[in-house]
């Protein structure tokens, strides 16, 4: 684009909206790509335009809206859709729930070309139906066309955004202890658990109260298993003293521990194994007492029936710190983040 005074601006084609406040109206008195007329440069002059900014022919550059699309184009995202472009951006929305995931070292990469700029909500972030997942725009009015194609290169062979749909689990739930098993204390873990999967496409097979008995655990399990569990939720049993034996006792399914203990709370004493295709999660006690704990941060995933990694209990580290707002914002907050 070229800018050029109004009055040499005739026959030639306006590559921005240009807008007028006037008589309590504010809005484009003239639409980006309208070609200048003698006539139109009275009323330029009377809304303080002495230069407009018109396209100049095989400059190599692009406009922003057509930036935007582009952009848009080049990372799609099953279950959201683009709206716009407006004011020069398009904006990602979720039509359904699940898991929005973000490749953020592309993100990053896409963000250093130069005048692109993609913002999203976080990695790992439980999208509602209707929440705006990313908005992408360039900040001038016109780029260079060499850097969308640098961009789209990039996304040629990565998916920049992802919204991971919840699958139906069938859960089976183990509550251990012998104060409960005996009756001396109630049970306060079933209520919680049932709120939690309600949020989720769940049924639960069964749910079994243990005394502290190795045998016990282990049977109750492999009966839920039996019964067609693919995830078992475990509580009790899950703290450091010799008495506790739920790490023993997953251990003895055969399952693989990803993870006894996370770098975050509430939650530290948080288990991860897999068996299988049984997902397998050990619920520390602090899930009864708060609102927000760890087994609120990685069920999304466990639902998506993508598998946490190793790597992706230590990323919990940096924002694994619960601020305990009251009341709880979660997932509005920095809690969580991996």
């Amino acid at each position: 684009m070229k800018k050029v005074r109004v009055e040499d601006a005739i026959g030639m084609t306006l590559c921005h909206d240009i807008t007028a406040m006037r008589d309590g109206f504010k809005g484009a008195a003239f639409k980006k790509g309208h070609v200048i007329t003698e006539g139109d440069i009275p009323e330029l002059l009377d809304i303080g335009k002495k230069n407009i900014f018109v396209w100049e022919e095989n400059a190599g550059e692009i406009h922003e809206d057509d930036c935007a699309l582009r952009m848009a184009a080049m990372a799609p995202c099953p279950g959201a859709e683009y709206e716009g472009p407006s004011e020069g951006k398009m904006v990602l929305r979720a039509k359904r729930r699940g898991l929005f995931r973000v490749n953020t070292d592309l993100q990053r990469e896409i963000n250093a070309i130069g005048d692109i700029k993609i913002s999203s909500l976080p990695d790992h972030y439980p999208a509602e139906e209707g929440d705006r997942l990313a908005s992408m725009r360039i900040v001038p009015l016109v780029t260079k066309e060499e850097q969308i194609i640098r961009a789209e290169e990039l996304c040629k062979d990565a998916k920049l955004f992802d919204l991971r749909p919840y699958k139906h689990l069938k859960a089976g739930v183990i509550i251990t202890g012998s104060e409960i098993f005996s009756g001396r204390i109630h049970d306060k873990f079933e209520p919680v658990v049932k709120k939690k999967l309600e949020r989720f496409p769940s049924e639960i097979t069964g749910i079994r109260i243990c005394d502290d008995n190795l045998e016990m655990i282990t049977e109750a399990a492999e009966g839920l298993i039996r019964e067609g569990a693919d995830l078992l939720i475990f509580t009790g049993g899950m703290s450091v003293d010799p008495d506790d034996l739920t790490p023993t006792a997953v251990r003895g399914l055969g399952a693989e521990i990803v993870s006894y203990g996370v770098p975050a709370q509430p939650g530290n004493m948080t288990l991860i194994a897999y068996l299988d295709n049984v997902s397998i999660i050990g619920v520390p006690g602090a899930a009864i007492s708060l609102p927000t704990t760890m087994f609120d941060v990685l069920l999304p995933q466990i639902f998506t029936g993508d598998r946490l990694t190793k790597e992706d209990l230590i990323r919990l580290g940096d924002g694994g710190l619960c601020q305990q707002c009251k009341p709880c914002h979660f997932p509005n907050c920095t809690f969580g983040r991996y």
